[in-house]
C-alpha cells in the first residue's frame, strides 16, 4: 500500500515540476516572439534609408520575411508546449509544422546565397518527406482512429 503512495507522490510531483519548467519555457517563448518582432521591425526602419538604392528594397524585404518566418516557427514551439498543457500529450503535426517553418525559413535564406544544388535539393526532400509524414500523421492519428472506431 505504501509503494503505490510513493508512486503517485513521485508521479505528482514529476507532473508539477515539468508543467513548472514548460511555463517558464511558454514564457521564454513569448519573450522570444517580441523581441523577434521587434527587431524586424527595427530591421525594416534600418533598412528604410537603403530602400531606393538598387537592391535596397528586395534585401529589406528578404529581411523582413525570414524574420516573421522565425517568428512563426518560435509561434509553432509555442503551439506545441500550449497543446501539451490542454490534452497531456504532444501532437506529431505540431512538431512538424515547426520543422516545416524552420526548413522554409533555411531555404529562404538561401535566395542571395551561393548554395550548391545538392543542398537545395535536400532541402526540398527534407521539405517533401515532412509534409508526407503530416499527411500520414493526420491519416492515421489516434484521434481518427477513435471516431472510425466509434461508427
Amino acid at each position: 500500500m505504501l509503494k503505490g503512495t510513493i508512486k503517485d507522490v513521485s508521479g505528482i510531483c514529476f507532473e508539477t515540476l515539468c508543467r513548472t519548467l514548460l511555463s517558464f519555457l511558454l514564457v521564454v517563448l513569448l519573450a522570444g516572439m517580441a523581441l523577434g518582432i521587434i527587431s524586424a521591425g527595427f530591421d525594416l526602419l534600418i533598412e528604410a534609408g537603403h530602400l531606393f538604392s538598387s537592391n535596397g528594397l528586395h534585401t529589406a524585404l528578404k529581411e523582413l520575411i525570414i524574420n516573421v518566418l522565425m517568428v512563426l516557427a518560435v509561434f509553432e514551439l509555442f503551439r506545441t508546449v500550449k497543446a501539451y498543457f490542454t490534452e497531456g500529450r504532444v501532437k506529431v503535426t505540431n512538431i512538424i509544422d515547426t520543422a516545416l517553418v524552420v526548413v522554409v525559413t533555411e531555404i529562404m535564406g538561401f535566395w542571395h546565397r551561393e548554395i550548391e544544388i545538392t543542398r537545395v535539393a535536400l532541402a526540398i526532400a527534407l521539405v517533401i518527406t515532412l509534409m508526407c509524414v503530416r499527411i500520414m500523421a493526420i491519416r492515421f492519428s489516434p484521434n481518427r482512429r477513435k471516431l472510425a472506431d466509434g461508427l
